[in-house]
């Protein structure tokens, strides 16, 4: 027999069906019992009056909160029941797994007559048990608003004639700066985690590929421990050619995250607003643009913000944040593009104008920073002298030889698939993530 999902019960009324789910709460008393079945879809009734079903209830003592069940059983309609007037009557009762005690509280409970409250556990020892944690409504709807997001933006690119690639994550030499690597063990000799796979996108461009995206792991050896960064996440990267100029690649983003939060909102807006209490905002096009000098001047405008001279060829964390309550009060928009940040604050690949100032951004949602994209230097005696201009030369000499045998202009962005979907829902970077990574956590 098929499988029925909660949600699809209701057109099948009166047909004899089978769901499978965990056991979400379950009543037992002397003549009858009632089990709240949960599955990916929503909740479903069982309705079991032990008179008339005595098959049934050797099972049901051996029944556990969050344990699997099979059930097969006629679909009812009862004005009585809760979950939208629908029970199923079974005649049937699997007990798949049974479910020991749960080491975590996945959500408050109250205080009732006979019970005391009980504090939902803390995020680390959620994590711990980070199984049992995504059984709840608002963990599994995460990951489906991430994967609505996802796809809208692989669809977005591939309608655009976007290839996507594979990259590899194990690779020879210390990538970008060659600073925050992770060094592992290659045979006889030492490989690293991929940082970024900037350097194999740009790889692509001289392959005459033209657009390209990837989506997959990223790695960062860094000691953070902010509600925004981890050492390991997924990057939503892309490199496109031909481009006049990096406001090319500032159109193209602006436009590939209002078709991805379209999506979101339109499949998932309802449901978000309800469990996280977070609007999803399709964002107008053109996004606001100021130049880095111009948002600090507005900074200390606005808020008295002030930081030394030295300090304005970046963007600190204090002006990052406080950058949401200015573009809202200017422009009423939650994301805002930050142009010409000081050369030595940006990659040594990045182009530079007659004045040297980087040909590149930072796009900023609602008070963090999710991107940096930019126009590549394409042309080979400039970005072999940027290179050394930085020291690195030696360290990137595999990546330099892309550029000897021809390149198109180009240019591209890479996104945190995961600090979007904290951005998203208002969530700490712990708890958006399917598992995360931390200087601290390496376990389950």
């Amino acid at each position: 027999m098929e499988r029925t999902y909660a949600a699809e019960v209701k057109n099948k009324l009166g047909e004899r069906i089978k769901v499978q789910g965990f056991v979400e709460n379950f009543r037992n008393s002397k003549t009858m019992a009632f089990i709240v079945l949960k599955d990916i879809t929503g909740r479903l009734q069982i309705t079991i009056e032990k008179e008339s079903r005595p098959q049934l209830c050797q099972g049901l003592e051996e029944l556990t909160g969050d344990s699997v069940i099979t059930v097969i059983g006629r679909a009812a309609e009862n004005e009585y029941v809760r979950l939208g007037g629908i029970e199923l009557i079974p005649d049937e009762l699997i007990l798949e797994s049974a479910a020991d005690a749960l080491p975590i509280v996945r959500k408050e409970i109250p205080a009732t007559k006979k019970k005391k409250a009980l504090e939902r556990s803390g995020i680390d020892q959620r994590i711990d048990y980070r199984w049992i944690d995504l059984r709840t409504d608002e963990n599994q709807l995460i990951f489906k608003a991430q994967s609505c997001m996802v796809n809208a933006m692989r669809r977005f690119l591939l309608e655009r004639e976007f290839i996507e690639i594979h990259t590899p994550k194990l690779i020879g030499a210390a990538s970008e700066s060659g600073a925050d690597v992770f060094e592992v063990k290659y045979f006889d000799r030492k490989a690293y985690l991929a940082q970024s796979p900037q350097f194999y996108k740009q790889m692509a461009m001289a392959s005459g590929f033209e657009r390209i995206f990837e989506v997959g792991p990223v790695f960062r050896a860094e000691k953070s421990y902010t509600s925004k960064h981890t050492t390991e996440f997924t990057g939503f990267d892309l490199e496109f050619s031909y481009i006049e100029s990096y406001r090319d690649v500032m159109k193209l983003e602006e436009e590939l995250l209002k078709a991805a939060l379209t999506a979101v909102r339109e499949k998932y807006g309802p449901q978000i607003q309800e469990l996280f209490g977070t609007e999803v905002v399709v964002p107008e096009t053109p996004f606001p643009v100021v130049t880095l000098r111009e948002l600090y001047e507005g900074l200390e405008k606005d808020f008295g913000y002030t930081v030394e001279e030295s300090e304005k060829g970046d963007l600190t964390t204090d002006a990052e944040r406080l950058s949401y309550e200015w573009v809202k009060k200017h422009y009423n928009h939650e994301f805002l593009f930050v142009t010409d940040y000081g050369p030595e604050k940006r990659a040594f690949y990045h182009m530079r104008d007659e004045n040297g100032v980087p040909q590149g951004y930072d796009l900023i949602w609602r008070g963090v920073e999710i991107t940096t994209g930019a126009q590549r230097e394409h042309r080979y005696d400039r970005l072999k002298a940027q290179a050394d201009e930085k020291g690195l030369a030696e360290d990137v000499k595999f990546y330099l030889e892309f550029f000897q045998y021809g390149c198109p202009p180009h240019g591209g962005f890479g996104l945190g698939v995961d600090r979007l979907t904290m951005l998203l829902l208002g969530l700490h970077i712990k708890e958006s993530m399917f598992i995360f990574r931390g200087p601290n956590r390496l376990n389950p």
